[in-house]
């Protein structure tokens, strides 16, 4: 049997999604070998693929460069690939690929920061998601209020939320001064805003949530908001292996993208903000209907990357 759906193939090298790709070759905009294409045709290593005339270069999933990316979320971006009321999202300040996607691993809500990964492997992107994988993830959080011993046992025994039960693997005090104090909290599924429910079940506020760790690789010390490191192949292949995938030839660093990655380490890019340009352009509209020249000031108060600064320095501070 060839290597795979042809839907799927498209999808995958990044051309849209499979729903997208179904309509395309319904419309006969689509061949493989010279022939017309229809639903569920397969294809493989040497097929000639032409989108509206155009050859597609098709790399097998299995011969692909698996890469990783570790990104540093901010406050403020969407963790989808568009949203409709024009915030910024985690996918915009990720490197481009040619014939190729990046998929997110897990998800943060808007005012959560932390650790994300993104993959261009498809099924080992599902696998460190799904349920029966039981990766762990691991949060710095800061709750508004004391998590007192019987909350605790608790909330690693099991709370019954909305969507079934859910409970800490472990919790542990992270510090703090007055009414908010930080815990160290696991889990080993990822539900949407699995760890605030916990807590707000408690009668307990998140007042802010870092993730920390997700699997075997933890935020990097030197990685700032705003920013993404890739991991090399060691890093890979630890992950693969928490999801029992083989190994695959090439992946890694290489070169002058190893260099690169070795510079940041030594010397930390910047943090970002993450509303910059959303800011500028709201800027600019202004500026445009009222016909002024005049460019936008920025902002005095507090950015996100200065919170996001902090944010390190607290994560530090606490593991």
């Amino acid at each position: 049997m060839k290597d795979e759906k042809l839907q799927k193939a498209l999808a995958r090298m990044g051309l849209g999604s499979r729903r997208q790709m179904e309509e395309v070759i319904k419309a006969g905009r689509v061949s493989v070998n010279d022939g017309p294409a229809t639903i569920g045709d397969r294809v493989e290593q040497g097929d000639e693929i032409r989108v509206d005339g155009r050859q597609i270069k098709y790399t097998a999933e299995n011969e692909k460069r698996r890469r990783v990316l570790a990104y540093y979320k901010p406050e403020g971006e969407v963790c989808s690939a568009k949203d409709p009321e024009g915030r910024p999202t985690v996918f915009e300040r990720l490197p481009k690929l040619t014939h190729d996607r990046w998929v997110m691993v897990g998800r943060l809500d808007i005012n959560s920061t932390g650790l994300l990964l993104f993959t261009n492997d498809g099924e080992m992107a599902h696998r460190l998601m799904h349920p029966s994988s039981e990766v762990t993830r691991e949060y710095a959080v800061r709750v508004l209020g004391e998590v007192t011993s019987d909350i605790a046992r608790t909330l690693t025994a099991g709370v019954m939320l909305e969507d079934g039960m859910a409970q800490f693997e472990d919790i542990k005090e992270g510090g703090g001064e007055g009414v908010n104090k930080w815990y160290h909290v696991k889990l080993k599924e990822g539900r949407n805003r699995e760890v605030r429910r916990l807590f707000e079940s408690q009668g307990l506020k998140v007042s802010r949530l870092l993730r920390t760790r997700y699997g075997s690789i933890a935020l990097p010390k030197e990685l700032r908001t705003g920013r993404f490191l890739e991991l090399d192949k060691k890093d890979i292949n630890t992950l693969t292996d928490l999801v029992s995938l083989r190994p695959r030839h090439g992946t890694g660093l290489h070169g002058a993208a190893k260099e690169k990655q070795e510079r940041i380490k030594n010397k930390p890019l910047k943090a970002r903000r993450s509303d910059s340009r959303n800011d500028n352009n709201r800027s600019d509209s202004r500026n445009n209907d009222s016909n002024r020249s005049s460019s936008a000031k920025p902002k005095s108060s507090a950015s996100p990357a200065s919170r996001g600064t902090r944010n390190s320095r607290d994560r530090n501070d606490k593991r």
